[in-house]
């Protein structure tokens, strides 16, 4: 194996995580992991590490944060190769366990693939941040070459012949990819599971849901069988599984990681994002989807360099609006609020004030624009499935409902549906008028049964529709403003929540360098690994 220094470079899968330690791979970092594990106390760590070699046996590799195994790889300390295999064979031992990454492309061509990553930096050929990265796409985007089949059995042979446009963007970057991740069938649900490649489960509890859509994203990284991960946010679908799998992610501003295919006008709810286990890793991600692109006409004229810059500033006396439950509008299941409110003495701690914020806004109106536009979208863009009644046979019932929803729509009810949510973005404007941020929890329910479809209600309150359970996102969604799940704990299943920073417009940055802080005075990923980990 390489070496730098007369050290040998980090073990490969196996040889567990007290083996043979190198730059990236610390006494420090193992503690960390350790202690995670419940494992170190007042042994210390040369007892621990001989006590416990059969009990933690997870890669160094896989275990490495994006921005060390990016620096392994370019310092070749890594080979592409060495990552790579530790990553499929991590992937081999783990997905069956909670069905993540799915269409997973063979073997021997994937190491092909990583070697001629290896050969490129050999000649001083240098792709980006991601080079020889093993990447699995979100299955609503498309990868060249590779099935999107949207969770859907209508489109099981469906071959990308090109790349979406932040896939593309991630190619060029170095990624290799491996193959999808689960999502509903289109995206619709935040509870990942469809008839085509079946149910992802929860990286910490595999009988409960992953969330969604980008449920296979969220676990797959939280179980360490992807550095980083990409998802895209129309009802929640970036905040909503990271906060059921205690990672980051983070819904950017519409245009922020442009779309250059279908309708680029009027589908500003849905927007492609970064997930991460680290907000270093989100925000390098983000550097890599951004940026304006000619074919995406309201793509955002930013550098995303912007992204790749220190993300550690001063909050004193920073401003922060707690919208809770919106004054009990919003059913809650015992413990979500309470669990959610113990992260305000870490946002305290970094200098941050936190106060109850309250809006005059009528929620439940903005709820029904929400709704109409969500069918009006979702029913123009299956419109011509739903036509064909062999097809619309083969669509899964909440798909016909809002297609069905749509096509009873008027032009005024949907311009009306608009102007509301213009109106709602002003009263946002407002909120900022007071707070530097807004704070919510990002969902009303612990992590559900996976064989659940949906909550049919929450603390005896009746939900009436499919995502209706997951309302709490959707003000956010309105608003057009950034906003990340960062994570607050988990209860007392060990089942884990979090919370949305929300920032203003455009205000990516910002919106990040609160979460690092958050993150530097929790540390809720990095010392809490999910226990099919700890137990493997």
């Amino acid at each position: 194996m390489p070496k730098q220094d007369g050290k040998t470079s980090a073990t490969y899968a196996g040889d567990g995580i007290e083996g043979k330690l190198s730059h990236s791979m610390d006494r420090r970092k193992f503690c960390g992991l350790a202690a995670a594990a419940g494992l170190i106390g007042s042994q210390g760590f040369a007892a621990v590490a001989a006590q416990n070699r059969e009990r933690v046996t997870v890669s160094d590799i896989v275990m490495m944060d994006g921005l060390e195994l990016s620096r392994s790889i370019r310092s070749k300390i890594l080979s592409c190769r060495e990552v790579m295999t530790a990553y499929l064979d991590h992937i081999e031992r783990f997905n069956p366990k909670v069905n993540a990454i799915i269409m997973l492309r063979d073997r021997a061509d994937l190491l092909r693939e990583a070697d001629t990553r290896d050969a490129e930096l050999a000649r001083g050929d240098y792709g980006g941040w991601m080079h020889g990265f093993p990447q699995a796409v979100k299955d609503l985007s498309d990868v060249k070459g590779l099935r999107t089949t949207w969770g859907s059995p209508l489109f099981v042979q469906n071959i990308a012949i090109q790349d979406s446009a932040f896939v593309a963007r991630m190619r060029k970057a170095g990624s290799i990819f491996i193959g999808k991740t689960n999502t509903p069938e289109f995206g619709l649900g935040s509870q990942s599971y469809n008839t085509v490649h079946g149910t992802t489960l929860n990286a910490y509890d595999q009988t409960k849901t992953a969330g969604g859509s980008s449920g296979g994203a969220a676990v797959a990284l939280a179980l360490r069988m992807v550095p980083v991960a990409d998802g895209s946010d129309f009802a929640g679908s970036l905040r909503n599984p990271a906060a059921y799998n205690n990672v980051f992610g983070m819904r950017p501003s519409f245009g922020r990681v442009p779309d250059s295919g279908g309708e680029l006008f009027v589908s500003q709810l849905g927007v492609a994002g970064p997930m991460a286990r680290t907000v270093s890793d989100l925000a390098m991600l983000l550097a890599v989807q951004a940026g304006p692109d000619p074919r995406a006409p309201l793509s955002i004229e930013q550098d995303p360099a912007l992204y790749t810059e220190p993300l550690k500033r001063d909050f004193k006396q920073t401003r922060i609006g707690w919208l809770g439950d919106f004054k009990g509008y919003l059913a809650m299941e015992p413990g979500v609020m309470e669990l959610c409110k113990t992260s305000f003495k870490a946002f305290e701690s970094i200098g941050c004030v936190i106060e109850d914020a309250h809006t005059d806004f009528s929620l439940d109106q903005l709820w029904t624009a929400t709704v109409i536009l969500r069918n009006w979208m979702v029913g123009g863009g299956l419109g011509a499935l739903y036509k064909d009644p062999a097809k619309r046979a083969r669509l899964k019932p909440e798909a016909q409902w809002e297609v069905e929803r749509g096509l009873a729509l008027s032009a005024e009810d949907v311009y009306k549906a608009s102007t509301l949510r213009s109106d709602w973005y002003r009263a946002v404007l407002k909120l900022f008028d007071h707070y530097d941020y807004l704070l919510l929890p990002t969902a009303q329910v612990f992590p559900f049964d996976a064989k659940l479809h949906w909550p049919k209600a929450i603390n005896g309150r009746a939900m009436d529709s499919y995502h209706r359970w997951m309302e709490i996102v959707l003000p956010i969604t309105m608003s057009g403003c950034p906003a990340i799940n960062v994570p607050v704990g988990f209860n007392a299943q060990g089942l884990p929540m979090g919370v949305q920073i929300v920032g203003r417009n455009h205000g990516e940055q910002a919106v990040m360098q609160l979460a690092y802080a958050y993150e530097q005075a929790t540390g809720w990923v990095q010392n809490h690994l999910p226990p099919l980990l700890l137990s493997a």
